[in-house]
């Protein structure tokens, strides 16, 4: 897989290295599970962009991917892989995500919703999302929740221009009319992530960008917020 490399900083390793400690005192703290979650060499390695085709997603397995959960649930209870389909049963907080860092890049998301129900319809793609693993890190948010896709919210402590000033919980609203297709229909999400820029299209239309953001460069995720779906495409492509 030929990639260009970022490298991350000294600070910033270290800082990843004290995270066991950290994250360690007291019961209120979120449970955190990766099956269970823990910060690999790989994940310290330096972010990638890529130069051709990346699948995210096998079709098989979560080869490559790990998972984080408010409570103590394990990830089978809420991801299953069933004829080449991720399965997400809504069923605790948190997310699925990339083991591996990148930057500079277009991601698509091919998802559909099982069924909807009020307090079950949330879901969203995590861009750049930052160590420690917890719910939630700070990364932004391509909002997947029912009618919503296509809003951006900065997570966490993260930043933008355009979001300077909000509140923290105040999403960036989509540009326009939802484009999504009826529950039960496959939806493609698009983000591209170039720079400190992130534009994001739902079904080929222009939905909404923010710039100047915090964060650029991370993990890639998808949340676990209640809804039930399915995921049967992730990849990324060069932004180029």
């Amino acid at each position: 897989m030929k990639a260009f490399q970022k490298y991350p900083s000294t600070a910033a390793i270290a800082v990843c290295l004290l995270v066991p400690l950290i994250e360690c005192g007291g019961a209120e703290q979120d449970l955190i599970t990766d099956l269970i979650t823990t910060t690999t060499t790989q994940e310290l390695e330096a972010a990638i962009a890529p130069t051709n085709r990346i699948e995210l997603f096998n079709g098989k397995n979560f080869d490559g991917l790990t998972f984080v959960s408010r409570n103590t649930n394990a990830p089978a209870e809420i991801w299953t892989v069933t004829n080449g389909v991720i399965h997400c049963s809504g069923k605790s907080i948190g997310y699925l995500r990339m083991k591996t860092k990148f930057y500079d890049y277009k991601l698509t998301v091919e998802w559909r919703f099982v069924k909807i129900a009020p307090k079950a319809d949330n879901t969203g793609v995590l861009v750049h999302m930052q160590l420690p693993d917890k719910v939630w890190p700070p990364c932004v948010q391509v909002q997947g929740k029912h009618d919503n896709q296509g809003d951006l919210l900065l997570m966490a402590g993260a930043e933008s221009k355009e979001h300077r000033g909000l509140d923290a919980n105040t999403p960036l609203p989509k540009r326009g009319p939802a484009n999504e297709k009826p529950v039960g229909e496959w939806d493609t999400v698009v983000a591209v992530c170039e720079g400190t820029s992130v534009k994001a299209f739902v079904n080929g239309k222009f939905m909404n960008e923010t710039t100047e953001c915090t964060v650029s460069s991370g993990f890639i995720g998808i949340q676990s917020e209640g809804a039930e779906l399915e995921i049967r495409k992730m990849f990324l492509e060069p932004v180029k």
